[in-house]
C-alpha cells in the first residue's frame, strides 16, 4: 500500500504534497452512514453542525430510509414478526393436540416424542445452511421461499393417516422455519441500526413468540374439542399463506445488494453435511434411546450416538481448520461474552421445550384438565409474554442487559420448581398461575436481550449467521433437552408412577435452568442496548484511521543524507526516486 500511495503523491505534484492532498487521500473510499448524510447536505446544515454523538442517537430512533412511510414499516414488521407466530404455532399447539393424535392415529406412547421432536430437529439441523444461504443470496428470497414451503407442507400434513406419514410431513414442515427464521432475524438486523427503535422492533418480534404460542394451543384445543385435528394444520396453512403474500409485498428486497457485494460469500458444503448429519444422528439417538428395546444397550442407539458425535467433531475440525468460509467463523466467538451466552442459551431454550411439553402433560394427565382448560391456564403466559416483550423495547437502552438476563434466569428456575413441588390436588392459583408468570418473564426477557446483543455484535454481512445461531440454540436446545427429559421420564415412571416421574422431569429442568443462570452470572456481561455505531461503521473508522496513519508515515520528511535539501526529483512521476542535488 505504501508504494501505491507514493505513486499517487508524485502524480499529484512534483513537490512535497500539501496537507489538503494528504487529507483527501486519508479519507475512506467508502462512506459510512454518517458521512453519507453529510455528503447529501451542501454547505451549512443541521446535519453537519450536529455532533456525531447526537446524530448517532437520532439515527437510532428514526425510521430507516428504506421505508417511505410509517405504514410501510408497520406492514414490514407485521410480515416479519409473523415468522415467530408461525414457528411457535406449530410447536406449542402440537403438544396440546398430541394426545388426540395418539388416539386417532394409533401412535404408541413409546413413539409419542417423535411427532413433536421431528419438527424442531429438522429446524435445528438446517438453520446454519439456510443462514448462510441468506447471507449469499439475500434474506428476502429465503424468507419468502420458507413461508411458501411451510404453507404447502402444513396443508399436506393435515391429511396424514398414520404415524409414519405424520412424522415425515412434520419433518418436511420444519424446513420452512429453518429457512425463514434466520432470514427474518437477518432482515431486521440489517435494516435497523443499534438504538431504541431496533430494541422496540425486536421486542415486538419477541412478543409474537408468546402470541404464536397461545394461538397454537388455542386452535389446537378448539380443533381437538369440537372438530377434527386436521383443522389445526389447515388454520396454520391459512396463516402461512397470508404471511407469505404480505412478506412478498412489504419486505425490501436485498437480492441486488447481495449480487453486487464485492465480498463473495460461499457455502461450506463439507462442514454443512457433517454438521447436519451429525446433529440428526446424535439427536435421534438421544430421543429414541428411552424407547429402544434395551435402551442405551440397543446396538443401533449407541452406534448412531457414536457416529453422530464423531461427525460433529469432524465438522468442528473442518470449521476450525479447513473451511475457507466456515459456517461458524471463529470471529463469532471472539465477541466478548458470546461463547458463554451461547452455552447459557442452549440450556435456557432447552428448559423451555421441556416446560411446554411436560407442563401440558401434567395439566392433562395429572390434574385432569381438558384441552380448552389447558388453553385457559396458559393465558397468563401468553398475555404476560406479549406485555413483557413489548415493554422491554422501552427499557433495553436504560438497563444493562446483564441485570435483565439474571432476573429472567431466576424466574426461569422458579417456573419448573413450582411444578416439581406441587402436591397432589395442587390448586391452579397457588402453583400453575405463578409458574406461568415466571416462565414468561424468564423466556421473553432472555430472548429479547440475546437477539439484540447477537445481531448488534455482528456485521451486516453476517446477519444471516446471527439469525441462524439464535434459532439453532432455540430449536437444538429444545430437541436435545426434550430427549434427555424423556429418558428421565422413562426411567422413573415404572418405579415412581406418572405424577412423580413428571416431578423428576421438572427437577431435571430446574437443573438446566440453574446451570444457565450460573453461566450468566459469572461469565456474561452485556451493556445497555443504546444508540451506537454499527459493527460495519466501526470497521470503516478503524480502516480510515489505519490509512491516515500510513499516509502520515509516508509524508514524514526523510532526515537521511539523501534528503538533505528537502526537494523531490524533477524527473517526473514515472521515476519514483529521490535525487540528490
Amino acid at each position: 500500500m505504501a508504494r501505491n500511495t507514493s505513486n499517487r503523491l508524485q502524480e499529484l505534484s512534483p513537490t512535497r504534497p500539501s496537507r489538503e492532498q494528504l487529507a483527501s487521500l486519508a479519507s475512506p473510499t467508502t462512506l459510512g452512514p454518517l458521512e453519507k448524510e453529510n455528503h447529501q447536505h451542501g454547505g451549512r446544515s443541521p446535519a453537519i453542525e450536529e455532533s456525531n454523538h447526537a446524530r448517532i442517537k437520532r439515527l437510532g430512533r428514526q425510521r430507516p430510509e428504506v421505508f417511505g412511510s410509517l405504514w410501510a414499516e408497520v406492514g414490514f414488521v407485521f410480515s416479519v414478526s409473523m415468522s415467530q407466530v408461525l414457528s411457535e404455532y406449530f410447536v406449542s399447539g402440537f403438544t396440546v393436540l398430541l394426545p388426540t393424535l395418539m388416539e386417532d392415529l394409533n401412535i404408541p406412547a413409546a413413539s409419542s416424542t417423535w411427532p413433536a421432536s421431528a419438527f424442531s430437529l429438522t429446524v435445528a439441523s438446517f438453520l446454519l445452511i439456510f443462514g448462510r444461504t441468506a447471507d449469499m443470496f439475500g434474506g428476502y428470497p429465503v424468507y419468502v421461499a420458507g413461508l411458501v414451503w411451510l404453507t404447502i407442507w402444513s396443508l399436506i400434513a393435515g391429511f396424514s393417516t398414520n404415524e409414519i406419514m405424520l412424522n415425515f410431513r412434520r419433518a418436511l414442515q420444519g424446513l420452512g422455519p429453518a429457512a425463514f427464521l434466520p432470514s427474518s432475524v437477518m432482515i431486521l438486523g440489517s435494516i435497523y441500526r443499534p438504538g431504541p427503535r431496533k430494541n422496540l422492533v425486536f421486542s415486538i418480534y419477541g412478543a409474537c413468540a408468546p402470541l404464536g404460542f397461545f394461538t397454537g394451543i388455542f386452535f389446537a384445543g378448539l380443533t381437538a374439542e369440537y372438530t377434527t385435528w386436521g383443522w389445526y394444520f389447515y388454520i396454520g396453512t391459512i396463516l402461512s399463506f397470508i404471511t407469505a403474500v404480505t412478506a412478498y409485498l412489504t419486505v425490501p428486497s436485498d437480492i441486488l445488494e447481495k449480487r453486487n457485494n464485492p465480498i463473495k460469500i460461499k457455502m461450506d458444503w463439507l462442514g454443512a453435511i457433517l454438521i447436519v448429519c451429525g446433529l440428526i444422528l446424535f439427536t435421534f439417538a438421544v430421543i429414541d434411546s428411552s424407547h429402544a428395546p434395551q435402551q442405551w444397550k440397543t446396538p443401533y442407539i449407541y452406534v448412531l450416538f457414536i457416529v453422530g458425535s464423531l461427525l460433529l467433531v469432524a465438522g468442528g475440525y473442518v470449521e476450525a481448520r479447513i473451511a475457507e468460509q466456515p459456517l461458524l467463523p471463529a470471529s463469532l466467538f471472539k465477541v466478548p461474552s458470546m461463547s458463554a451466552l451461547v452455552l447459557a442459551l442452549f440450556f435456557t431454550y432447552g428448559s423451555l421445550g421441556v416446560f411446554l411439553l411436560y407442563a401440558t402433560f401434567y395439566m392433562e394427565n395429572v390434574m385432569g384438565a381438558s384441552p380448552l382448560q389447558v388453553v385457559a391456564w396458559y393465558v397468563p403466559m401468553a398475555l404476560g409474554g406479549c406485555l413483557i416483550s413489548t415493554f422491554g423495547g422501552f427499557v433495553l437502552h436504560l438497563l444493562p442487559g446483564t441485570v435483565l438476563i439474571i432476573v429472567s434466569g431466576i424466574a426461569w428456575i422458579i417456573a419448573p420448581l413450582l411444578f416439581a413441588i406441587a402436591p397432589q390436588g395442587a390448586m391452579y392459583w397457588a402453583y400453575i398461575f405463578p409458574a406461568m408468570i415466571c416462565a414468561t418473564v424468564g423466556i421473553d426477557i432472555t430472548f429479547n436481550v440475546a437477539n439484540v446483543f447477537i445481531t448488534t455484535s455482528l456485521p451486516q454481512r453476517q446477519q444471516g449467521l446471527a439469525g441462524a445461531v439464535i434459532m439453532l440454540l432455540l430449536h437444538l436446545g429444545i430437541a436435545v433437552c426434550l430427549g434427555f427429559a424423556d429418558i428421565v421420564n422413562t426411567y422413573t415412571v415404572a418405579r415412581l408412577g406418572l405424577r412423580q416421574s413428571y416431578h423428576a422431569v421438572f427437577w431435571f429442568e430446574v437443573a438446566c435452568a440453574a446451570t444457565a443462570l450460573m453461566i450468566l452470572v459469572f461469565f456474561v456481561k452485556i451493556k445497555k442496548a443504546g444508540s451506537d455505531l454499527t459493527v460495519d461503521e466501526r470497521e470503516e473508522m478503524e480502516a480510515a484511521s489505519k490509512r491516515e496513519k500510513e499516509l502520515k508515515d509516508v509524508s514524514r520528511p526523510n532526515t537521511g543524507p539523501e534528503a538533505q535539501d528537502g526537494q523531490y526529483s524533477r524527473e517526473g512521476p514515472d521515476d519514483g526516486n529521490v535525487d540528490k542535488q
